[in-house]
């Protein structure tokens, strides 16, 4: 076990804070560095946390030389997909200056691990599935092709002698099973949150973008990987870097698709109200279908959805909504 920290960036965030709750638990010093700060009685699990704009080299340096960490977990940067669209260079600036920083200080002060937090948004459009961690990288947004680049920059490091793995997110979705972890971005932006606001009504009535997808009932389906599963891969992950491993790139996600009528379905059970909504056409850079392979997290390592199906995602979230007071 390393004396010096893990230092985990973005770590204020949805993924982040529980991350840093994984990395505790498995026994490690945690040093948390976010521009944002930390709500009121925020769960994050981290030691110490500092304010720092991760894209700049010297603030980073300044947050964390005194540390010395011996690793690093990378996880700030844009994640929208539909905001990368639009207006695509804040999306490729903020993901391309994160990784180019934590790179920068991992070169400077010998720091070896990385694990990025990347996507399986890099696959674009998959020619099958479940999509295996050799099928050819094809981004259809600029999101994708940032978390591409990222993870182009992180297999290169290894000139300085850097190891990196990144983990290819799927859908991250859940709360934590004290309910005190869940989904506040602000503005909302993924599914199960905005389905169980507009059952609850405590947000709109949900637009479904897209009928007329190749899939059972017309709708995108994804794959959804509960966040208490997924920031324990990070912390298996750091533990094979500092063992002196490399495992390259690795998906993460339940390993089982649910379209956007099922997610629905499944969140007006949990919370037995209708969930309002309404028809809209697809946006740009939605694939149909995106399932993970995860027979290499299982073998590389030793790790398992253990609370990935549909119902309990659905269930925790449904308890975080409520207990949240919206």
């Amino acid at each position: 076990m390393p004396v010096a920290p893990i230092l985990v960036t973005g770590a204020s965030g949805y993924v982040g804070s529980a991350v840093c709750a994984a990395l505790r638990a498995e026994g490690l010093d945690v040093l948390g560095v976010d521009r944002r700060e930390l709500p009121p009685h925020h769960p994050i699990g981290a030691r110490e946390f500092r304010l720092c704009d991760v894209a700049d080299p010297g603030a980073l340096r300044a947050a964390a030389l005194p540390s010395r960490p011996a690793a690093v977990v990378h996880m700030a940067g844009s994640i929208e997909v539909a905001t990368s669209v639009r207006d695509p260079l804040p999306t490729y600036r903020n993901n391309l200056a994160t990784m180019l920083s934590v790179l920068e200080l991992a070169r400077e002060i010998g720091i070896e691990a990385v694990v990025f937090s990347s996507s399986a948004a890099v696959y674009g459009t998959p020619a099958s599935t479940p999509i295996p961690e050799d099928a050819p990288a094809n981004p259809i947004n600029p999101y994708g092709a940032s978390k591409h680049m990222g993870e182009r920059l992180l297999d290169d490091a290894a000139a300085y002698g850097v190891r990196g793995c990144s983990l290819r997110y799927f859908n991250a979705a859940g709360a934590s099973r004290d309910g005190r972890l869940g989904e506040r971005h602000d503005p909302e932006t993924h599914l199960i949150p905005i389905v169980l606001r507009a059952g609850l009504g405590t947000g709109p009535p949900l637009p479904v973008y897209g009928h007329d997808f190749p899939t059972p009932d017309g709708t995108a389906v994804r794959d959804y990987v509960h966040i208490e599963d997924l920031a324990w891969a990070h912390a298996l992950a750091v533990g094979r870097l500092l063992a002196g491993e490399t495992p390259v790139a690795i998906n993460l996600g339940g390993g089982v698709g649910s379209s956007v009528l099922e997610v629905v379905t499944a969140c007006e059970t949990a919370l037995g109200l209708p969930v309002p909504r309404t028809d809209a056409p697809r946006r740009a850079g939605d694939p149909p279908i995106l399932v993970a392979s995860i027979e290499k997290a299982r073998r590389v390592l030793g790790w398992r959805p253990e609370r990935s199906d549909l119902r309990t995602i659905v269930e925790d979230a449904a308890r975080f909504e409520r207990g949240r007071g919206l």
